[in-house]
C-alpha cells in the first residue's frame, strides 16, 4: 500500500471514531474555558480601575513601551549637534509615603535626546548616563549600545554629544571634551525636519529580583549638566530663552505609585542646568512595577489543558488497536509498519496542529477583550511575533500530540502513557511557572524537560537594559522561543525513532 493511501486510510480511522473527534473540539473548548477561568477573579478588581489604564504607548516596531520623562527641550530644524558634559547623576528611592532614602536604581538615566515628537512611542535617539551601567546609546526603546564606564563627577565628567545628519543620529563620548569616541548612530526613518532636543532624566523603579516575584519601590533622579552647546543649523536656530521643561507622558508604573515621585523639574546650574525625573525610556518587559497587567501568553494559559486533551486522543489513536486487537489486521494491510507509525503521526499533527492555531486565535482577542473590560493593562507586540505565537501554540501541541503517541506505541497502554506525557511535559511547566520550586530548579526543567516547547509562546523579550524579575513565574522562559520549541521536537524525534524500532521488532 502507498503511502498517500496509508495516510488517507488513517485519517478516514480517525475521523470515523467519535470520541476522537470530539476530543479534538474538546481541546479547543477546554483551552478557552481555563482562560474564562483564569481571568474571572480580575472582575472582582475592575471598579478599582479607570478606561486610561487599558494600553501602554506603542514603540515604532509595535511592542508596548514606557516613555515617561522629564523633559528640558525646543524645536529645532534641520541638522546639527548637541553636546553637554553630565557632572552628576544622583537619586532618591522611596520605601513608603514620606520616607526616602538616597540612592539611584541602575538603569536612571540622564542625558540628551533627540526626539520625533512629545508624543509617547515616538522615535528618538539618545546618549545617557546610567546609574550603574556607564555611558550609553539608546535608541527606539529596544537599541542599546555601552559606551564609556564609570559614574560621572564633577572632577570626573562624562561628556555627550548627538549629531543628527538627515534621518541617522549619531552619538559621541568623551572624558575630557577633547576626543571623542563613536559609539553608534541610529537611522531613524521618517525623522521630521523638525524635531525636538534637549536635556531629560529618568529613573523607573528599584526591581528587588530576589525571589520568584520580587518587587519594586519608587525611585526619581536628578542629571547635574553643564554648558549646553549647540551646533550646525542647530546653534542658529536654537536660542537659550526657548528651553522648555515638560513631563513627558505618566510614570506608566515605572517609578511606583507615589505621587511625589512621578514629577519632574529643572532649574540652573551654574552655566547648565539640573533636570529631575521619574519614569523610564524602554520597552515593557512586565514584572512587578507594572501591577496587574496582561501578556499575549496568558491569553494562552489554557493550551496545557488542552494539551493533555490531545494527549489522550494522540495515545489511543495507537493503543485502542492493541487493547481491542486489531493491531494484527492493521499490520497485515500495511505490513511496513514504519509507514504505519508515520501516517499516525502526520495525522494526529495535522489535526493538533490545526486544533491549537484555532484555539490561540480564539483566545488571544477573547483574553483582550475580557482586559479591556476590566481595565487591566495589555503590552502589545509587533503583529508578527502574535502571529509567532499562534502558530508556535499549534506547533506546540502538534509536536506534544506526536510524542504521546509515540510514547502509546512504546508502551502500548493508554494509562501509563498518559501519564507519561502529562509528568514530561504538563507538570514541569505547571512546577516551573506556579513558583513552587527555586527559579534555579525551575529553569533547568524548562531547558532539559519537553515542557521547555512553551517556550514558544512567549512575546516579551528580555532586555538587558531593561531590569526587572526574569524567572519563570514572571513568565519568562531560560530558553528562546524556537530554542525551546527545539528541545521538545527532540525529544519528540527520540520518542518516535524508539517508537519505530520496537514496532519493527516486536510481535503483535
Amino acid at each position: 500500500m502507498s503511502g498517500l493511501r496509508v495516510l488517507h486510510a488513517e485519517w478516514t480511522k480517525f475521523r470515523t471514531v467519535r470520541g476522537w473527534v470530539l476530543g479534538t473540539f474538546g481541546a479547543i473548548l477546554a483551552s478557552v474555558v481555563f482562560l474564562l477561568a483564569g481571568t474571572a477573579s480580575t472582575d472582582q478588581s475592575s471598579d478599582d480601575r479607570t478606561q486610561d489604564a487599558v494600553s501602554l504607548p506603542v514603540g515604532p516596531g509595535g511592542e508596548a513601551v514606557n516613555d515617561s520623562f522629564y523633559f528640558m527641550h525646543q524645536p529645532l530644524t534641520g541638522d546639527g549637534s548637541i553636546t553637554v558634559p553630565v557632572t552628576a547623576l544622583t537619586g532618591v528611592l522611596a520605601q513608603e509615603p514620606g520616607r526616602t532614602t538616597p540612592g539611584i536604581t541602575p538603569w536612571a538615566k540622564t542625558g540628551i535626546l533627540v526626539k520625533q515628537s512629545l508624543e509617547q512611542g515616538s522615535q528618538y535617539a539618545a546618549m545617557t548616563v546610567t546609574g550603574a551601567h556607564g555611558v550609553r546609546m539608546q535608541g527606539d526603546f529596544t537599541h542599546d549600545r555601552a559606551g564609556l564606564p564609570g559614574h560621572p563627577s564633577a572632577a570626573s565628567p562624562r561628556w555627550l554629544r548627538l549629531v543628527r545628519a538627515g534621518s541617522t543620529v549619531t552619538g559621541y563620548d568623551s572624558a575630557d571634551g577633547a576626543h571623542w569616541t563613536e559609539v553608534g548612530s541610529a537611522r531613524l526613518t521618517g525623522l521630521a525636519g523638525t524635531v525636538q532636543v534637549g536635556l531629560f532624566t529618568a529613573s523607573p523603579a528599584a526591581v528587588r529580583t530576589s525571589g520568584s516575584q520580587g518587587g519594586s519601590s519608587p525611585a526619581v533622579a536628578t542629571g547635574t549638566f553643564g554648558h549646553v552647546a549647540l551646533g550646525g543649523s542647530w546653534a542658529r536656530g536654537g536660542r537659550p530663552d526657548r528651553w522648555q521643561g515638560v513631563q513627558v507622558g505618566g510614570d506608566a508604573g515605572t517609578s511606583g505609585s507615589y505621587a511625589e515621585n512621578t514629577s519632574g523639574g529643572c532649574t540652573p546650574a551654574g552655566s547648565g542646568f539640573s533636570v529631575t525625573g521619574a519614569g523610564d525610556i524602554a520597552p515593557v518587559v512586565g514584572g512587578p512595577a507594572l501591577g496587574p497587567a496582561y501578556t499575549i501568553e496568558n491569553f494562552l494559559v489554557g493550551t496545557f489543558a488542552g494539551l493533555i486533551v490531545l494527549a489522550v486522543v494522540a495515545v489511543q489513536f495507537v493503543t485502542t488497536e492493541y487493547r481491542r486487537g486489531l493491531i494484527g489486521s492493521t499490520l497485515a494491510a500495511i505490513p511496513r509498519r514504519g509507514r504505519l507509525l508515520a501516517a499516525k503521526a502526520a495525522v494526529v499533527m495535522a489535526v493538533a496542529f490545526v486544533v491549537g492555531v484555532v484555539a490561540a486565535a480564539v483566545s488571544i482577542p477573547l483574553g483582550r477583550q475580557r482586559a479591556h473590560a476590566t481595565h487591566f493593562l495589555v503590552f502589545t507586540v509587533p503583529l508578527g511575533v502574535e502571529l509567532r505565537a499562534v502558530v508556535g501554540t499549534g506547533l506546540l501541541l502538534a509536536t506534544t500530540a506526536v510524542l504521546a503517541l509515540a510514547l502509546g506505541a512504546v508502551l502500548r497502554r493508554s494509562a501509563t502513557a498518559i501519564t507519561t506525557v502529562v509528568m514530561a511535559t504538563v507538570l514541569p511547566y505547571l512546577l516551573a511557572v506556579s513558583g513552587a520550586l527555586p527559579t534555579s530548579s525551575a529553569q533547568w526543567l524548562l531547558r532539559l524537560t519537553p515542557a521547555a516547547g512553551f517556550a514558544v509562546q512567549q512575546t516579551l523579550p528580555h532586555y538587558a537594559h531593561v531590569l526587572s524579575v526574569y524567572t519563570p513565574s514572571s513568565g519568562y522562559f531560560p530558553l528562546s522561543p524556537w530554542g525551546g520549541y527545539a528541545v521538545l521536537a527532540g525529544w519528540t524525534v527520540l520518542a518516535l525513532t524508539a517508537a519505530t524500532l520496537l514496532l519493527r521488532r516486536r510481535d503483535v
